[in-house]
């Protein structure tokens, strides 16, 4: 009896709609996969049985595994799915990625996990030819997992000091460079960082020495660096400098300004690590009538679009996110057995948040 029912419960298959419609298998198949091959009379037979059965039509993942390409770029963090939404960097890197899919008529897949046990399965079952890394946490994880694939596969960052690890990015301490010569130009001393996170434990709030040297993200560790660099050439104690480690969200910005701002003597320049952390700044300090820039002045880190509308408009460092994103999809879809590593330009663009003191 158990044996009947299983037998009941068996997926219809091909073959019982080539038996079913008295066609061989092969000419079943074509019906499916080419039907201008096929007499029009003998596909109509084989839709009916196919209906008569309940077959809804061939697995497409098998028939494109056996092609040997999907056309399709998997593109993952370990970030929730709501990243490539909700942050201002990951839109427009991903406008640039469906910009050179597009134009080839590719898909794409977002692969993403909230904890590394999913991660893994969903970069073990994605449908694509190769893979896209955000490395804004948990890269190195990712780039194991997407190496176990055996697929190609480009990291948008420079975290990782093995050279075989195909990156497209920019020079993180020059760019951070460029905004603190800025401030240090416009004749401001008194700095605070607003930093990215130095490592995956969630924790926020003043940043130690000790925190910062031994950060495990190489980006917020290089703009870190690339800041000092030009505030002790001016001769300022960079142990002075007070750095608030944020999550790169509303709410940890705000709890780092209310922490600043309480000090004896705040800041009157903020160095931002990203345009979404030095946005969050702006409607801070507009809703306590803090001035921007006679009073404070905010630099960023991106150039995504909502800095330059914002009141003020937002003084950034910029990195082309758009053509970095095409150049590492196009390096998917082109795949000829090279990978790049290939550092973009930055450029400080100067809008109405800075000032001189």
């Amino acid at each position: 009896m158990a044996r009947q029912a299983a037998a009941t419960t068996r997926p219809i298959r091909l073959a019982d709609v080539a038996r079913a419609a008295g066609v061989s298998h092969g000419t079943a198949s074509n019906v499916f996969g080419r039907p201008e091959i096929v007499r029009k009379e003998v596909r109509e037979r084989v839709h009916a049985a196919a209906e008569k059965l309940g077959y809804a039509g061939p697995d497409p993942k098998g028939r494109l595994l056996r092609a040997g390409k999907v056309n399709a770029i998997g593109v993952a963090t370990a970030q929730p799915l709501s990243y490539f939404f909700e942050d201002p960097f990951a839109r427009v890197v991903m406008s640039g990625i469906s910009q050179a899919c597009d134009a080839t008529g590719a898909g794409i897949s977002l692969v993403s996990a909230a904890n590394q046990e999913h991660l893994a399965w969903n970069i073990q079952s994605a449908l694509v030819d190769g893979f896209i890394v955000f490395c804004v946490e948990g890269g190195s994880r990712l780039v194991e997992l997407t190496r176990e694939r055996k697929l190609p596969f480009v990291a948008l960052d420079f975290a990782f000091e093995d050279q075989t690890v195909a990156a497209i990015g920019v020079d993180d301490r020059a760019g951070a460079r460029l905004a603190a010569r800025h401030l240090t130009g416009l004749g401001h001393r008194r700095f605070a960082v607003l930093s990215l996170p130095f490592a995956d434990d969630a924790a926020t709030g003043p940043a130690s020495q000790e925190r910062r040297r031994r950060s495990i993200y190489a980006g917020t560790r290089d703009r870190l660096l690339g800041y000092f660099d030009v505030v002790a050439e001016h001769g300022i104690d960079t142990g002075s400098v007070p750095v608030y480690e944020t999550l790169n969200d509303e709410r940890t910005v705000r709890a780092g300004l209310n922490h600043l701002f309480a000090q004896p003597e705040p800041p009157t320049a903020l160095l931002a690590m990203s345009d979404r952390i030095a946005l969050a700044a702006l409607d801070w300090l507009r809703e306590r009538r803090l001035s921007v820039p006679s009073r404070i002045s905010v630099v960023g880190f991106d150039g995504v679009p909502e800095g330059a509308i914002s009141i003020p408009p937002l003084t950034t460092v910029v990195q082309p996110m758009a053509e970095m994103g095409r150049r590492a999809a196009r390096a998917i879809l082109e795949h000829d057995g090279s990978l790049p590593r290939e550092t973009m330009p930055l450029e400080l663009v100067v809008r109405g948040s800075t000032g001189s003191v």
